[in-house]
């Protein structure tokens, strides 16, 4: 029976560790793409596209804007996160924009973008072709540089880039146990609260009542 369990457990362990093997092999995903509409200024049509990211880690934001200069549209893009913090606020974009931040928080950050109109003359359909790539941690990181400047084999640099990945893994893991153990020990104080407030509220209902009967007998005394 201790065996069986045993092959089991290390069947699963097997399991467990080919799967994060394969999603660190498997490639990034594509840039996002889409038509950004130019509006006047002072719309306030910003297109957001929001991520979440640990505290400590390297982002680096990829934007590629079409379009040229003088076609009467001012790409802006601003880019924050949800306590306040500001990475960055490229202006009057063209081409490819590479922005690069270490997260100051665990929170979400947007990376919003805002077409301006500026032409005084009529644009049929202004609109900017935006292609968007956000890549964190271990992604964000330029192996190539870091093979050269190590002197690193093709395997080793892989088997750094997926130590990483699986350090990010564990990471997130313990930040979602954290997460979980909070939210767990504020579930419990409310309910305690709660339970202490029905006491209360009970205790003041019986001693109304009581109240009540003493009053009224005397009352018709």
């Amino acid at each position: 029976m201790t065996s069986i369990i045993r092959i089991r457990s290390s069947s699963l362990l097997s399991l467990i560790f080919a799967f994060v093997l394969l999603l660190a092999t498997l490639p990034s995903s594509s840039a996002l793409k889409f038509d950004l509409q130019a509006y006047p200024k002072g719309h306030h049509s910003a297109r957001c596209i929001r991520n979440f990211v640990a505290r400590d880690t390297l982002v680096v934001v990829t934007a590629i804007v079409g379009g040229t200069k003088g076609d009467g549209q001012v790409v802006n893009i601003h880019i924050k996160d949800a306590v306040g913090n500001d990475y960055g606020r490229p202006r009057d974009v063209i081409g490819e924009s590479r922005m690069a931040f270490t997260s100051h928080a665990d929170s979400a950050f947007d990376v919003c973008f805002e077409n301006v109109l500026t032409s005084s003359s009529p644009v049929m359909n202004p609109t900017r072709h935006i292609e968007l790539d956000i890549d964190i941690g271990a992604d964000a990181r330029d192996w190539s540089a870091i093979q050269a400047a190590e002197k690193l084999k093709p395997v080793e640099t892989e088997l750094r880039r997926i130590e990483e990945l699986v350090g990010e893994i564990v990471s997130e893991m313990e930040y979602l146990r954290s997460r979980e153990q909070k939210l767990r020990d504020t579930n419990e104080s409310t309910n305690e609260r709660v339970k202490w407030f029905a006491y209360g509220t009970m205790g003041m209902l019986v001693g109304l009542g009581a109240w009540q009967v003493i009053y009224l007998r005397a009352y018709f005394r």
